[in-house]
């Protein structure tokens, strides 16, 4: 059977989802438009639509100075940072989904979040002592660069677990990854136990996940890694269409499989590393956002992959404004709200046909 006639069986007729995947995107982004501007002039103090209004249309000396810096320092940036951390959680989750060929998957799985976890919290509890001159040498970069470094290196060791004679299994990776985050679990509540008052509740907090802390480094230090991510969509949604039939119906199509894997676990470990360094672990974008979609436009990468990077900017921007105003001028960690909204949508989908064959094929 042909790859469209696969698609065709499992998503419908292809002209009418093909329409409809247009037509959803097109949706996405005015709903992300509106998410932007939510995100820029909604908040606890006096920036609003005037401001921003003035701010665009070149009049920025009308704004007064405390909301000429906020917007500069504050909104905009959290709200680049929010688009780049959103699409890179939502178009990696769809690339791993398909990769697994099983909805249930997310980037957590090739080992970024344990990784990164695990760095972050040897950061944070001994960065004052044995740390202490890596700490100084890189100063406010030290939490994001070590959870980085961490998250990368668990991927390689898993990727490096997983591949005999070329060939990467993805049982095997998914089973190496169950028994290195056991590994890192352990690890990381070690240090838990070590840490002081101080230490808990940085721990607590990043493990939350915030944008609060947006800025300009941390923007350019994501930027290279959110932009390969969404760069490769075109190069391999064919590919991830392709492994619906196997990985032997998709070599003799003439995918590369090994390399389109190895592309695409490296890449997706990259992004989600440099997110989860730069604003802490954000939980449920990656699997809730491409699950929903699939139901709607079926599971066509060509439409999936890219509605999911603009699913999941819109769900995280939405995600950071809900954050910032339910208890201003207090500011709620944006993991609980994905966890509010996600975790009950989980459910549902766990629940469903699809979910009970999602489980089954694990």
């Amino acid at each position: 059977m042909s790859l469209p006639a696969v698609l065709n069986c499992r998503g419908g007729m292809a002209g009418d989802r093909s329409s409809l995947g247009h037509l959803v995107i097109i949706v996405l982004v005015l709903l992300l438009a509106l998410s932007v501007f939510f995100s820029v002039v909604i908040g606890p103090t006096g920036v609003g639509l005037p401001d921003l209004m003035a701010y665009l249309g070149g009049e920025a000396q009308a704004l007064n100075r405390q909301n000429l810096i906020i917007l500069e320092a504050v909104r905009l940036p959290r709200t680049a940072m929010g688009l780049l951390i959103g699409a890179a959680l939502g178009a990696s989750g769809a690339m791993m989904q398909g990769l697994f060929r099983n909805p249930l998957a997310d980037p957590g799985i090739v080992g970024v979040s344990s990784g990164a976890a695990l760095a972050a919290v040897l950061a944070i509890v001994l960065g004052p002592t044995l740390l202490s001159p890596l700490a100084a040498l890189f100063g406010n970069l030290f939490l994001p660069l070590m959870a980085f470094l961490g998250g990368l290196g668990n991927t390689f060791l898993l990727y490096a677990i997983a591949t005999r004679d070329g060939r990467t299994s993805t049982t095997a990776l998914v089973l190496s990854g169950i028994a290195i985050a056991a590994l890192t679990g352990a690890a990381t509540g070690l240090l838990i136990f070590m840490a002081d008052d101080r230490a808990l509740r940085d721990i607590t907090f990043w493990s939350l996940g915030s944008l609060s802390g947006a800025n300009g480094t941390k923007i350019l230090s994501i930027l290279p890694f959110v932009s390969f991510v969404l760069l490769i969509i075109p190069f391999v949604a064919r590919g991830l269409d392709a492994l619906i039939l196997g990985d032997a119906a998709a070599f003799h199509m003439g995918v590369p499989v090994q390399r389109l894997k190895r592309l695409t676990i490296l890449a997706v470990a990259a992004a989600c590393g440099a997110t989860v360094a730069a604003a802490g672990s954000i939980g449920f974008v990656g699997i809730v956002v491409p699950h929903l979609l699939r139901l709607a436009i079926g599971p066509s990468h060509r439409f999936l992959l890219p509605a999911s990077a603009l699913g999941g900017a819109a769900l995280l921007l939405f995600a950071d404004t809900a954050a910032r105003t339910i208890a201003a001028p207090a500011e709620l960690p944006i993991g609980i709200i994905t966890a509010l909204l996600g975790a009950p949508v989980f459910l549902m989908l766990l629940l469903g046909r699809n979910g009970r064959r999602a489980m089954e094929s694990l």
